[in-house]
C-alpha cells in the first residue's frame, strides 16, 4: 500500500510506501523539501497538512509541539502518511539534483585547530563523484549502524588533489563518535558516510544582502558558502557573524579576515560570549545574534543563513522575524543537535 503526498505551492505530488516517512520518500525521489536532522530534533522540516491524516514517530516538543500539530503542523522527518495528503511546504529548488550516495573515505589529515575541535580531510574514492552543495552536510555511518551528522566545510570547487572534503569537529566527552576523533583515530583510517544531506546551502535566485551567522562549528558550512561566492565571484553584500565563547574558539580566525580582506563586499565580526582576562579581547561580547540586532535593526530587506546550537538558531530566528522584520521565508538554518539534544525531551 502507498500514498499520495502532493506539495503545494510547487504543485509536485510523490508517492510514500507504507511507514515510509514523507520526507524519506520525498529524498528518495529527488523532491525538494526543508530538513535538517530529520531526527525530529530540530524542526527545521516543519510544515502545514493542509489535508489527509499523519502519525508522527518520537520527536522533539520543542520542534513540534502538541499545540503546532493541533494547529495543522506536521514533522515531515517522522511524519507517516495514513492517507493521500496535501501539504504545505517551502520548497528546495533542485534539491534532488545531486544524488545521495554512501561510500568509503580515508581520513588525509587530523589537525586540532582548538583544544576540542578536530579539523578533518577525508579523501573521496576516486571511482565516486560526490556532488554537493557549499552548506550540505554528510553523515558517518558506524559499525553498529547508528550515524553522526557533520558539515561540509569547503565548497565543491576547493576539495584539492587528492578529492577530499574537510569537516569541523567538536569533541562531545562520552561522545561514541568524537571521542575516537580526538583519542585513537588515525590517518589513512577508513570511515563509511552517505551524503550530501540538507538544505541548507546558498539561495543564489536572490540579490539580497546576506547575514551569515555562526556560533562554534557551526562555522564550517558558513566557511564552505563564503568560499563558494568567492569561487562564483558572487558580489551581494555579506555581513559574517561568529559567536564563540573564547578567543581560542575562533579556530579559523585568521582564515575570516583574510577573506575579509579579499572580499570587498564581507564583513567579518566575531563575538565572545565569556571572554577572559587573559584573552585581551576588545572585540564585541555578548550572544552573537544580538549583536546583529544591534547593527542591523531592520533585516526585512536581508536573507539570514544560521548554523549553530539549537538555542542559537531559535533566539534568532525569533528575534529577527519579530523585532527586526526579518520575512520568515528569508530565514534558512541548520541546527547543530547533538545525540543528547535528539534523545532528551522526546514526544
Amino acid at each position: 500500500m502507498s500514498f499520495r503526498v502532493q506539495v503545494n505551492p510547487a504543485g509536485v505530488e510523490f508517492e510514500v510506501q507504507r511507514d515510509e516517512t514523507v520526507l524519506a520518500a520525498a529524498i528518495r525521489q529527488g523532491v525538494g523539501l526543508p530538513y535538517g536532522c530529520r531526527d525530529g530534533a530540530c524542526g527545521a522540516c516543519k510544515c502545514r497538512l493542509v489535508d489527509g491524516r499523519v502519525t508522527h514517530g518520537a520527536h522533539q516538543l520543542k520542534a513540534l509541539s502538541p499545540e503546532d500539530e493541533a494547529a495543522g503542523l506536521m514533522l515531515s522527518c517522522c511524519a507517516v502518511p495514513l492517507t493521500d495528503c496535501s501539504i504545505e511546504a517551502r520548497g528546495v529548488p533542485a534539491a534532488g539534483q545531486f544524488p545521495v550516495l554512501k561510500m568509503p573515505v580515508r581520513v588525509l589529515t587530523i589537525e586540532r585547530a582548538a583544544a576540542d575541535v578536530a579539523v578533518l580531510r577525508l579523501q573521496l574514492p576516486a571511482n565516486q563523484n560526490l556532488q554537493y552543495r557549499a552548506g550540505q552536510y554528510v553523515e558517518f555511518i558506524l559499525r553498529d549502524g547508528l550515524r553522526r551528522a557533520y558539515s561540509i566545510a569547503n565548497a565543491p570547487q576547493r576539495l584539492g588533489e587528492p578529492a577530499a572534503i574537510e569537516l569541523h569537529i567538536r569533541h562531545m566527552p562520552g561522545g561514541r563518535f568524537t571521542d575516537h576523533v580526538f583519542g585513537a583515530m588515525k590517518e589513512r583510517e577508513i570511515l563509511r558516510l552517505e551524503g550530501p544531506l540538507g538544505s541548507f546551502f546558498l539561495r543564489t535566485d536572490s540579490a539580497k544582502p546576506i547575514v551569515l551567522l555562526a556560533s562554534g562549528t557551526g562555522f564550517a558550512p558558513v566557511k564552505a558558502i563564503v568560499e563558494q561566492m568567492r569561487d562564483e565571484k558572487i558580489e551581494r553584500p555579506v555581513l559574517l557573524y561568529w559567536g564563540c565563547r573564547r578567543r581560542a574558539d575562533l579556530y579559523r580566525h585568521d582564515w575570516c579576515l583574510e577573506a575579509a580582506g579579499a572580499l570587498p563586499h564581507l564583513r567579518y565580526v566575531p563575538v565572545l560570549s565569556e571572554p577572559a582576562a587573559e584573552d585581551g579581547w576588545s572585540g564585541r561580547t555578548g550572544f552573537v545574534h544580538q549583536a546583529v540586532m544591534a547593527d542591523w535593526p531592520d533585516l526585512s530587506g536581508h536573507q539570514v543563513y544560521a548554523c549553530g546550537t539549537p538555542a542559537m538558531v531559535e533566539a534568532a530566528q525569533r528575534d529577527f522575524v519579530e523585532r527586526c522584520g526579518l520575512p520568515a521565508d528569508e530565514f534558512y538554518a541548520d541546527s547543530f543537535t547533538s545525540e543528547a539534544d535528539k534523545h532528551g525531551a522526546a514526544a
